[in-house]
């Protein structure tokens, strides 16, 4: 029962960090597409456009920006980029846009930091 109520908190905890981080995004002009974009091949925490560039995001809450940083694993990017490409085979501009992964990191008692360009796909 208790690892029930420690994954139920944790969670609650990223759902919390991807609302705040959609907030970080549409404060800087970015509009959310999708929260939680699920694919066969894995899930998407946030899809968001600002004119012709689509970011394709990660959050991550951890103790520090560094925890978050390293917590997406290449594993983690070759699934994230995987779902990413599944996605732009339905956008209909798919050859306008270009493509970025971002991390948006959600640290206790700091605002978000979005680190844009985080890494590249494989």
């Amino acid at each position: 029962m208790r690892q029930q109520q420690l994954r139920r908190l944790a969670q609650q905890n990223g759902h919390r960090a991807e609302k705040l981080a959609a907030l970080v995004l549409r404060l800087k002009g970015y509009r959310i597409l999708h929260r939680r974009y699920r694919t066969r091949l894995g899930e998407v925490d946030l899809i968001a456009r600002r004119g012709k560039l689509i970011a394709i995001v990660e959050v991550k809450a951890r103790p520090t920006l560094q925890q978050a940083v390293d917590a997406v694993t290449p594993a983690a990017w070759r699934r994230i980029s995987n779902s990413a490409d599944l996605w732009l085979m339905g956008c209909r501009d798919a050859a306008q846009v270009s493509l970025r992964f971002d991390i948006v990191a959600v640290c206790p008692r700091r605002w978000p930091v979005h680190i844009s360009g985080a890494w590249q796909p494989v």
